[in-house]
């Protein structure tokens, strides 16, 4: 992950699951649901396609983080970093720190979509504190992950990753809470904006590490850039919060224009009315096929 692709990937899977989460969030507060995400129905009630059988968030998180997983080991190809300790060194030294650290992060977020397709799809009833639980140890694995992975750092890459566990605290304190109270809409918008804002900032820290715009590295030892950085940082907070209104905006627009079609569709279509007894019927159908004799 130690390259320009390896932030990339996660920054796109924070980016798309924010998306996702941020489009539910908007569309709860619009229908004014008690959870984000209703719990499925038993087992047995649902239908048998293998989409209705696997839940997708969960397929998602296992692809992506395998993705995420392979290259760690086994990039470039010829490559071999699951060699943890040089037993031929008598010291007995740790190989291959950042790899592993990576690949540790990224694990628990596999042990979240295994969770998720397990409680969905496994159980006769799903277990939604179990799956939140899992979610959240992933985000606080996270946190702690990259409170260590700034040691031994220059001082730009310990100040760009400094901002981004800040938002990611805060998301893995509100998951966490959520374990308990799910039923708070404060605490989703909160996370769906801050998780906007640590999947932009990890979009960020590809731009500021590996392609400037100004084609120049930034310089760690000025107090400028470094005053820059927290610059950006703050105008990353506005962008996901100006990002969050729009998700929701358009879902209010597409909310109301499906409420007013459903009012309407079900305002032109009525079930025909089925009090009538049996005979009435006959009767009825009797004295239509008279009036189409004598036409």
């Amino acid at each position: 992950m130690g390259t320009l692709e390896g932030h990339l990937l996660p920054g796109m899977f924070f980016l798309s699951f924010s998306l996702y989460y941020s489009v539910l969030m908007s569309l709860a507060l619009l229908r004014g649901q008690r959870f984000l995400k209703p719990p499925l129905s038993p087992r047995e009630k649902r239908g048998h396609r293998w989409w209705q059988l696997v839940p997708v968030e969960g397929a998602m998180k296992v692809v992506i983080t395998l993705i995420g997983i392979i290259p760690e080991f086994f990039y470039p190809l010829g490559v071999n970093r699951l060699k943890m300790i040089d037993w031929e060194d008598p010291r007995r030294p740790f190989l291959f720190q950042n790899n592993w650290q990576h690949v540790t992060m990224y694990w628990f977020f596999l042990l979240s979509g295994v969770v998720d397709i397990v409680s969905q799809s496994c159980q006769a009833r799903q277990n939604v504190k179990l799956e939140r639980a899992a979610e959240a140890l992933a985000f606080c694995v996270l946190v702690l992950l990259m409170a260590s992975h700034i040691e031994n750092k220059s001082t730009l890459e310990i100040r760009v990753h400094i901002l981004f566990i800040i938002p990611t605290f805060l998301v893995s304190l509100v998951l966490t809470i959520e374990v308990w109270v799910p039923d708070q809409p404060q605490l989703w918008v909160l996370k769906s904006w801050m998780g906007l804002v640590l999947s932009n900032w990890m979009l960020q820290l590809c731009v500021v590490m590996y392609v400037p715009p100004s084609g120049q590295p930034w310089k760690a030892e000025n107090p400028v850039d470094l005053a820059f950085l927290s610059i950006f940082f703050c105008w990353h907070l506005g962008l996901g919060a100006a990002m969050l209104a729009a998700i929701y905006g358009m879902c209010s627009l597409w909310h109301h224009h499906y409420s007013s079609w459903k009012e309407s569709s079900n305002a032109n279509y009525q079930l025909c009315p089925t009090g009538y007894s049996s005979e009435e019927l006959e009767k009825l159908g009797a004295g239509a096929e008279l009036q189409d004799g004598g036409v």
